[in-house]
């Protein structure tokens, strides 16, 4: 299986065949390729379910622009990956979380501001500071689309290709900016000053559906799309406006304000999301601080006194103008009857305590 997958991606030509198979309505090979994809995506390969996956865009399109009775394969597919999804390998649901990172550890954007932030031993407080957010899971499975959890499934699955988008070609980067913005534009009259002029009925979006498509659509203005995809940013604003959805609006906006005039690298260019990585700056010793070392520290300062109240006044006898430090044993005087120095506020009192001193 690993080796067909890796002759998948040498087909230039396998990937426009399928989207011209997908978008045409009257295709007879249509139900054959739904099928095969689903074998695909249920495989154990990552390469195999990527490669269904980067189709994911154009079937959403396809399956909400059209009669609902005439996509049935395409809905068995759709419900058949989001199946797949929501149980791990053992059949449990699955949890979706990340963890925030903890600012007490460095990583290339930052460097620990102090040592008393940091952990004291790697093992012991190896999990210190770290929140665990759960973000989606514990789905119900769906055996059919319904008008109350059709957008469910289709976010849950437009979030699925989001955790992948980087592994996605320039086609499905495309397919996404294309697809949000027929969706949003769909029977609105925005629609008349696009290229394309196939009447489309209006589609129903919730907010949550929104929000996904900003974050594929953000990836692939990054990511070489950037004049489509400011244009599907310009559209999902358009109908987020009219609906009156607070998220996409809130979202959207945040993002057309952090855009660049132009795209940095060019149009066609990728990698244009540069991260500048610090230099690792090392604040600690190599040794590890630990209860042990600390005791070791004060074992070895009480035996240095100990050596020291231990010798006699012969021993401690020398000459030289430092004689006088060595003339006596060692004597600690309380900290409480230590007297505090004398402020130095005029030459008066220069002189007195240099009479003194001599």
């Amino acid at each position: 299986m690993s080796g067909y997958a890796g002759v998948l991606d040498q087909k230039n030509t396998l990937v426009p065949a399928l989207y011209s198979i997908i978008q045409d309505p009257d295709s007879e090979l249509l139900e054959p390729v739904c099928h095969q994809l689903f074998e695909l995506y249920r495989s154990s390969e990552d390469c195999l379910r990527r490669f269904t996956l980067q189709f994911l865009p154009e079937l959403l399109w396809v399956y909400l622009r059209r009669d609902r009775h005439s996509s049935g394969c395409i809905e068995a597919l759709l419900l058949g990956i989001y199946n797949l999804e929501i149980v791990d390998k053992d059949g449990n649901g699955k949890l979706f979380s990340f963890l925030i990172p903890s600012l007490s550890k460095p990583s290339i954007y930052h460097e620990p501001s102090s040592l008393g932030s940091m952990a004291l031993t790697e093992g012991a407080l190896c999990q210190h500071d770290l929140i665990r957010v759960i973000y989606s899971g514990l789905h119900p499975q769906r055996e059919t689309f319904t008008a109350q959890n059709r957008f469910e499934v289709l976010c849950f699955l437009m979030l699925c290709y989001n955790s992948l988008v980087v592994y996605m070609p320039h086609s499905s980067h495309r397919a996404v900016c294309r697809m949000s913005s027929r969706l949003c534009v769909s029977g609105f009259p925005r629609q008349q000053l696009k290229a394309w002029t196939t009447p489309c009925m209006r589609v129903l979006l919730e907010p949550q559906f929104m929000v996904q498509m900003l974050a594929a659509v953000y990836h692939a203005i990054y990511n070489g799309e950037w004049d489509a995809g400011r244009e599907a940013l310009d559209d999902i604003l358009y109908r987020a406006q009219l609906e009156l959805y607070s998220e996409p609006l809130l979202l959207g906006n945040a993002m057309k304000s952090s855009l660049p005039g132009s795209a940095p690298d060019g149009s066609q260019g990728r990698k244009v999301l540069q991260v500048e990585v610090t230099s690792s700056i090392r604040r600690i010793s190599r040794c590890t601080i630990t209860a042990a070392s600390i005791r070791r520290l004060c074992w070895k300062r009480e035996g240095e006194v100990n050596a020291s109240h231990t010798l006699g006044p012969a021993d401690l006898t020398n000459t030289g103008p430092l004689s006088w430090i060595t003339a006596a044993p060692f004597s600690f005087m309380p900290l409480d009857r230590v007297s505090k120095p004398v402020p130095l506020q005029s030459s008066k009192t220069v002189t007195r305590v240099r009479r003194i001193v001599e």
